[in-house]
């Protein structure tokens, strides 16, 4: 079983994981020490970044325990966008991303979902989609007294687009989340000064961030690749 996972991932890959991995724990063991639950919620993120990367629908089942672990640990801190879009959104959206991803495999590999294309159409409908989403939970965060509302308000802006275009199975999923990344790490900075052991946190969405990036990188390189594969077969076939 080892060898398969080590086998369906390249070096790089691994290698970014254990030192995400590590990071994580070690600035959990040096801030931390109290709250298994962020450590364990960081863990479950950054397998399923890793996954999803690969374009592998097991990633999403990983997201979804994380929205619901991230969400409670948002509660905590009263920072109730988080929880509200991880839990309310974020988990929801995973599901039924998991379900597009299965439902498009490339080429028979469930191991593999296809890349989507996205036409501009679509674009401004999710624009107008996410502006709606973005005005109505703002007032949402703001009734429910949410801590630090403008960045909360962001968030789920970026997690929204982020979750549409997981769902669509397009490449810029990752970017978008790279965005709410850069968002999150800002929000726990403010909680981190009331509270050192959130430090973790921090360093856990900035190993977030570099995955993110890799994650758009390679899907970058899997969409031309099933391009570049497709064009071969249909010359073939004429």
């Amino acid at each position: 079983m080892l060898k398969k996972v080590l086998n369906y991932f390249t070096k790089g890959e691994i290698a970014l994981w254990l030192c995400s991995v590590t990071a994580i724990t070690g600035s959990f063991l040096i801030f931390d020490r109290t709250g298994w639950l962020k450590l364990a919620a960081s863990l479950i993120g950054i397998t399923a970044l890793i996954f999803n990367a690969k374009g592998n629908p097991a990633g999403q089942i990983l997201i979804i325990v994380f929205s619901v672990l991230y969400g409670i640990i948002s509660y905590s801190f009263a920072y109730y966008g988080e929880m509200i879009t991880y839990m309310g959104m974020s988990a929801p959206m995973a599901v039924l991303a998991f379900i597009s991803w299965v439902r498009n495999p490339y080429n028979g590999n469930r191991s593999e979902v296809k890349v989507n294309r996205i036409k501009r159409g679509e674009i401004v409908f999710m624009l107008i989609l996410t502006a709606l989403v973005t005005v109505a939970f703002y007032f949402i965060l703001d009734r429910f007294g949410t801590a630090n509302l403008v960045p909360s308000t962001i968030s789920v802006t970026t997690s929204f687009i982020a979750v549409y275009f997981t769902f669509r199975r397009s490449e810029f999923y990752a970017l978008a989340y790279a965005a709410n990344d850069l968002i999150l790490i800002v929000l726990w900075v403010m909680a981190a000064i009331s509270d050192i052991s959130y430090l973790s946190v921090i360093i856990c969405f900035a190993m977030f961030l570099i995955n993110d990036l890799y994650g758009f990188i390679s899907w970058r390189k899997m969409g031309k690749r099933q391009a570049d594969n497709d064009a071969e077969k249909a010359l073939i076939h004429k």
